[in-house]
């Protein structure tokens, strides 16, 4: 008789809902492109209800990412079960150190999803954050440490109604989606159809839009291999005017949401195949980089109507001209850039010239004279 302990097959998981299939949540979908395209951005925090596909989401996520490792982390995890534990007593003995991975090792070059992140203890947080920001997980006990590569996409999930993160908490995570249940009608039926289809019959589903998946999957990889080049999609000073005077209306603390804007728009120039970053793609992203991080009772920026090509002033014609100069004591540092402070309106023309003053009082006395005689 044969052991059918052995034979056991093991069951199979569950088919993922393709990313491409996705309906409504466009907020959602382009934080965590953008948080995929590039992990340093810091992950991405999702706040919102039950049943606003977080976790469907993420899942997703990962496997469009070339079906990258998806770990979850679940609430009552320790400090050694995320990062790891050392065994003293093999490296006391004289041998070799002995590194236990923890689930930050087994989340490097994948996805590592928190539910109910608001609800971690802080000294959890803390290390899940370093690792995320840095890509790399130190283990320390004793005197004794150990490193390891740990870049992973960080997305973490909550619902506001259980409690808060500190703010500290929330400036190191990147990217913020707020969600709502779904109002519009016709919305929320084209979300349910969707998944009652999939329920029904999931390889069916998948097979119909296994072509835009894999077209998703395709511009991913592109966009992180762009990236990854030197010198590409560089950014000009007007795009860091743009980013600077975004966190100053929002009045943000310190300068990680400048960085972070600036690194979200650069993702999202590479995820359009665009040469270079634009304003534009700032204002793109913006929302997303500073929901959480904007000051109660700060309204949302707009952004601004695009300027016409026509109607730009070229950079020669405003750099050292004595009509555009700024008067001094404004605070400018920027040598003979002549770009003015962030936040700071562009000079406008005025109908104004260099007038003689001493030549045209003379003109005038002359021509008085000449009137009397």
């Amino acid at each position: 008789m044969t052991d059918s302990s052995h034979t056991m097959e093991q069951p199979a998981l569950p088919p993922l809902f393709p990313f491409a299939a996705i309906a409504g949540q466009p907020a959602l979908r382009q934080a965590l492109l953008l948080a995929a395209i590039d992990p340093q951005i810091g992950g991405v925090l999702v706040e919102g209800p039950r049943g606003t596909a977080k976790s469907t989401a993420a899942r997703a996520l990962a496997e469009l990412m070339d079906g990258a490792p998806f770990v979850t982390l679940p609430l009552g995890a320790s400090l050694e079960h995320l990062a790891g534990s050392l065994d003293l007593g093999q490296a006391l003995a004289g041998h070799a150190l002995k590194f236990a991975p923890g689930l930050l090792a087994r989340a490097h070059g994948g996805l590592l999803y928190v539910d109910e992140v608001n609800l971690l203890p802080d000294a959890l947080v803390d290390v899940l954050l370093d690792a995320a920001a840095s890509g790399v997980n130190l283990v320390e006990r004793d005197g004794i440490s150990h490193r390891h590569a740990a870049r992973f996409v960080l997305v973490g999930t909550m619902n506001p109604e259980e409690g808060q993160l500190r703010p500290q908490l929330l400036d190191r995570l990147g990217l913020c989606v707020r969600l709502a249940n779904v109002d519009d009608p016709a919305e929320r039926q084209a979300i349910v159809r969707a998944r009652l289809q999939f329920d029904a019959d999931a390889p069916a589903f998948r097979a119909r839009h296994a072509a835009a998946q894999d077209a998703l999957a395709g511009q991913l990889r592109a966009a992180r291999a762009r990236l990854l080049q030197a010198g590409a999609l560089p950014w000009s000073d007007e795009v860091l005017q743009a980013a600077g005077a975004l966190c100053i209306a929002a009045q943000v603390d310190g300068l990680r949401a400048d960085l972070v804007l600036l690194r979200a728009a650069r993702a999202w120039a590479a995820w359009q195949g665009d040469a270079a970053v634009l304003p534009t793609h700032v204002h793109a992203v913006a929302e997303l980089v500073l929901a959480h991080r904007r000051k109660p009772g700060i309204p949302r920026a707009e952004a601004p109507p695009p300027t016409p090509p026509q109607a730009s002033v070229p950079p020669q014609a405003s750099a050292g001209s004595p009509d555009t100069d700024p008067p001094q004591g404004t605070g400018r540092d920027d040598g003979a850039s002549g770009e003015s402070d962030w936040g700071a309106l562009p000079p406008e023309p005025v109908g104004t010239r260099r007038v003689d003053l001493p030549a045209l009082l003379a003109r005038e006395a002359g021509g008085l004279s000449a009137k009397k005689a």
